[in-house]
């Protein structure tokens, strides 16, 4: 007991020596001077437009924006749900750029896809374009040795962390515990943006971070995610967002990390940053060529580019649980609830994590109790799938009101979901063969989940996903997309949950455009498919059983009854794909079980204790 006591006494007393431990104005005036000393300032590039390769994406972005009017906007839309694709319009648009280059993003690793971005941002400055990365601190250049060498690369590259922990890089595991006791709602505000601006012209965003596995480089575990990339005039909403981040309070220079402070008024300096140091050398050199090859930007981006009219940037506001009850700072939240609230036949919605804020409970309940209610498909995570098992816990508990409240077509995604044939021998290097992840090309794509508090470096080890009875690469979902009525379409950050809602900022576009929604509802079916997912379903069960299920899903705690109302099922050999709602479903799909293909495991076990004892802990998941 008194070995308790005092970790406690030391835990609080290591809160309130690190909440008062801001870098002190000295310190920063210091640390600046020896920035302004150590800065390269030299230029690749004597040239007034800095020496930028063509771009037909950047040309008609450009076009786009000289053919609009306020009354009647232009826009060029390309939806990038393969990752290759969209690995490569990042690349030939830094390497097109001519002003300046605006990055946003919740994940930056120093794996092959972050240092073959970092690497080429870079050589954007170093040949006069003024470029600027904003990530969130959390899972973001975690070591101050890297960012003390970055703070000197070039005077036209800037860098800042958002709302660090303890004004530092590096979280530590006490100050990842400290931060939770002594001021949990800051500390879990983060900044789930995703932007990458180039001119004020034309932005990529969506839901890929910077790390291998968001596009589709991981051996073991990819994410299957989706961009979009819009010129034209929704570039200046972008880069006003961009802007308002970026000056923001919560927004920290380099010099005021005191780790990186203290590492940049150390004597000893670890030298210039080197060259990156890729693990598969083979795949970032054939994505470099991919994106200076005209031939393969107009086929592959070019020829699936919509110009179209109305299109709407969204973003929430910086550090919205400041302003709780500011409209401005969730006003992405709220015109994305607006658009739901208006379906008049069909919802297609596609998120990692089915857990409904309440006001998206509300609005799917109102649509279902209507008198001509719209059709629902939900494309979401089984937990052979994600790597968020205590999320999908939660919404294991719910299924009964998912489908029978809000009239919910669901499909989990299975882990080894094949999606269309591979057949470009060329995408296999020297990682071998990959096979594809479910999506509407056949090149290779990426699988991603990012769960706040649950994904820190820490907790990295509990965050694994759930070993699986089949052997072989594993796919989750990680695209957060909505299709309303076949009329218009969202592509953005947001997962429709109550983090998305109220804790983490959020952004993406709504494209109003019938053959954009088009093409994004097709994909999303895609995703749906029998090779692709599960049904989940009502078990066909006695009336005891399901009543002792009812009961027991009621209740906060002790929900312990292991036959829920619902459960997995798969199509039989020869049977056509049919709606749960179709008189033959049963005769045609054969149950698989609640958590299909999940191996026993201690994961099996918490996905059970957390559905039992843990409906409170849903907002914070």
């Amino acid at each position: 007991m008194r070995q308790r006591w005092i970790a406690v006494y030391a835990l609080f007393l290591a809160i309130l020596i690190l909440s008062g431990c801001s870098v002190s104005p000295t310190r920063i005036r210091r640390a600046d001077a020896v920035v302004d000393a150590g800065m390269q300032r030299q230029s690749d590039c004597d040239r007034e437009d800095h020496c930028p390769v063509d771009s037909p994406l950047l040309d008609a972005a450009q076009q786009a924006m000289a053919d609009s009017t306020p009354d009647l906007p232009v826009h060029v839309v390309t939806l990038l749900n393969d990752s290759e694709a969209a690995m490569v319009a990042r690349l030939n648009l830094i390497r097109a750029a001519r002003h300046s280059i605006d990055v946003q993003t919740y994940i930056w690793d120093q794996d092959d896809a972050g240092q073959l971005v970092l690497n080429e941002l870079i050589k954007a400055a170093r040949r006069g374009v003024k470029v600027r990365i904003l990530a969130d601190q959390l899972f973001s250049f975690g070591d101050p040795v890297l960012l003390e060498r970055l703070a000197t690369v070039h005077q036209n590259l800037a860098i800042r962390l958002y709302n660090p922990t303890f004004h530092e890089a590096q979280t530590s595991v006490a100050e990842f515990s400290a931060s939770i006791v002594c001021c949990f709602m800051t500390f879990n505000q983060r900044m789930h943006n995703k932007l990458l601006l180039v001119d004020d012209l034309i932005g990529i965003t969506g839901g890929r971070n910077y790390q291998d596995r968001y596009f589709d480089w991981d051996n073991d575990f990819d994410y299957v995610d989706r961009d979009v990339m819009v010129g034209g005039p929704a570039a200046h909403a972008m880069a006003s967002s961009f802007e308002t981040f970026w000056n923001h309070k919560r927004t920290t220079p380099l010099t005021h990390l005191r780790d990186v402070n203290r590492h940049l008024l150390d004597d000893d300096h670890p030298g210039p940053l080197p060259e990156p140091r890729y693990a598969h050398p083979q795949r970032v050199e054939r994505v470099l060529e991919e994106a200076g090859d005209g031939d393969w930007i107009d086929d592959v981006l070019v020829s699936d580019t919509l110009r179209t009219g109305r299109v709407d940037f969204f973003s929430d506001l910086p550090a919205k649980t400041d302003q709780p009850d500011k409209r401005s700072a969730r006003e992405f939240t709220a015109h994305l609830m607006r658009m739901v609230g208006a379906a008049q036949h069909e919802v297609v919605l596609q998120t990692p994590y089915l857990v409904m804020s309440d006001r998206a409970k509300a609005i799917f309940e109102r649509l279902h109790q209507g008198d001509s209610p719209p059709r629902i498909v939900v494309s979401t995570n089984s937990l052979a799938s994600t790597d968020a098992f205590a999320v999908y816990a939660l919404s294991y508990k719910h299924r009964k009101r998912y489908l029978k409240d809000y009239g919910f077509e669901i499909y989990e995604m299975k882990p080894h979901a094949v999606g269309p044939a591979e057949d470009n021998a060329d995408a296999a290097d020297d990682q071998g063969p990959a096979p594809t992840a479910p999506g509407d090309t056949p090149k290779r794509r990426h699988m991603g989940t990012e769960r706040g508090l649950l994904g820190s470096r820490s907790s990295a080890r509990r965050n694994r996903p759930a070993p699986l009875t089949t052997p072989g690469r594993r796919f989750a979902l990680h695209a957060k997309s909505i299709v309303v009525d076949d009329d218009f379409a969202m592509v953005g950050s947001h997962n429709f949950d109550p983090r998305s809602d109220h804790y983490n900022t959020e952004a993406g576009v709504i494209v109003y455009d019938a053959r954009f929604a088009s093409a994004l509802r097709e994909s999303i079916l895609r995703d749906t498919q029998p090779e692709n997912a599960w049904v989940i379903a009502p078990r066909q069960q006695s009336s005891l059983s399901m009543a002792i299920g009812d009961f027991s899903a009621s209740l906060p705690v002790f929900d312990l009854w292991p036959y829920r109302y619902a459960t997995s099922y798969d199509l039989k050999a020869g049977c056509t794909p049919m709606r749960p709602s179709d008189p033959a479903f049963f005769s045609c799909y054969t149950p698989v079980g609640d958590f299909p293909d999940v191996d026993v495991s201690p994961k099996l076990i918490y996905t059970r204790l957390i559905t039992a004892f843990g409906a409170g802990a849903q907002g914070v998941l």
